[in-house]
C-alpha cells in the first residue's frame, strides 16, 4: 500500500489545478487536515532539500507541484516546439468532441473515446485550441473545456455555429492540420512508392480518417442518446 504522502504527491503531479485541502482530505479519507498539512510541508522540505526542479507551492487557496521558475527558459523552449508539432488523431478525436459537446469535462470525453485523453487536452491547451471555462457542479468539480477563439480562427469559421456537420468534421480537421501543422509524430519518413502503388503515409492517412469518423459517428450517436 503506498504512504499518504506517496498517495498525496500522485494527486498533486496528476492535477492540472490546485486542489484544496478539504478536497485532499476527503479524498484520502483516514487522516485529519493537520495531519495532512504535516505531510504536505515534509513533502516540501524534500523538494527543496533535493534540489528538484519542481516545488510545491500554495496558491488560489489550495496545493500544487510547481516547475521552479529556474528552469523556465528551457520549458518555454519546450512548448514552442510542441505548438509547432502537428495533432495526432488522438488529439483530433478530442478537439472534434470538445468542440460539439463543450463545456465538457475529461471524464465525459474519456467516456466517449474509451481512452485516457489528458495528453491530447494537454496539446490542445498548449495550441491554444481549447481553454478550461470554469468547473462543474459535479462531485470533486472536474475542470470544464471549450474551444477558444483560435479555434475559430483555425478553422475558417466566424461562430461555432458555421462548423461542419459533426460527421464531416473528421476530414476538416485532417485538411486543417496539413494546412497549419508542420510535424506529425505517428508517421515516419517512408521510401517512395513505385508506379500503382500507394506510399506507407497514405495508406496510414487513409486508415486514420476511416477511424476517425468512426469515432466521430460514436459521437454523433452519444450525443443523441443524451440529447432530452
Amino acid at each position: 500500500m503506498p504512504t499518504h504522502k506517496q498517495v498525496l504527491e500522485a494527486l498533486l503531479f496528476a492535477s492540472d489545478a490546485p486542489i484544496e485541502l478539504a478536497t485532499l482530505v476527503e479524498i484520502l479519507d483516514g487522516p485529519s487536515p493537520e495531519e495532512v498539512v504535516e505531510v504536505l510541508a515534509e513533502l516540501k522540505r524534500e523538494y527543496e532539500s533535493t534540489e528538484r526542479g519542481v516545488a510545491l507551492g500554495e496558491i488560489a487557496g489550495g496545493y500544487q507541484v510547481l516547475s521552479r521558475k529556474e528552469c523556465a527558459p528551457w520549458i518555454d523552449r519546450m512548448l514552442r516546439t510542441r505548438r509547432k508539432t502537428r495533432l495526432s488523431r488522438a488529439g483530433l478525436e478530442t478537439l472534434a468532441i470538445v468542440a460539439y459537446k463543450q463545456p465538457i469535462t475529461k471524464v465525459e470525453i474519456d467516456s466517449i473515446r474509451g481512452v485516457d485523453s489528458s495528453g491530447s487536452l494537454h496539446t490542445l491547451l498548449e495550441r491554444n485550441l481549447v481553454l478550461i471555462r470554469g468547473r462543474s457542479k459535479a462531485v470533486g468539480r472536474p475542470l470544464l473545456y471549450g474551444t477558444t477563439p483560435e479555434f475559430l480562427s483555425y478553422m475558417g469559421v466566424n461562430d461555432l455555429q458555421d462548423l461542419p456537420e459533426l460527421k464531416e468534421l473528421g476530414s476538416v480537421l485532417e485538411e486543417r492540420e496539413r494546412i497549419h501543422g508542420d510535424v506529425d509524430p505517428e508517421i515516419a519518413p517512408v521510401p517512395p512508392a513505385r508506379a500503382g502503388e500507394s506510399s506507407g503515409a497514405e495508406a496510414r492517412g487513409e486508415a486514420t480518417s476511416e477511424a476517425m469518423d468512426e469515432t466521430i459517428e460514436e459521437t454523433t450517436a452519444a450525443s443523441a442518446e443524451g440529447a432530452p
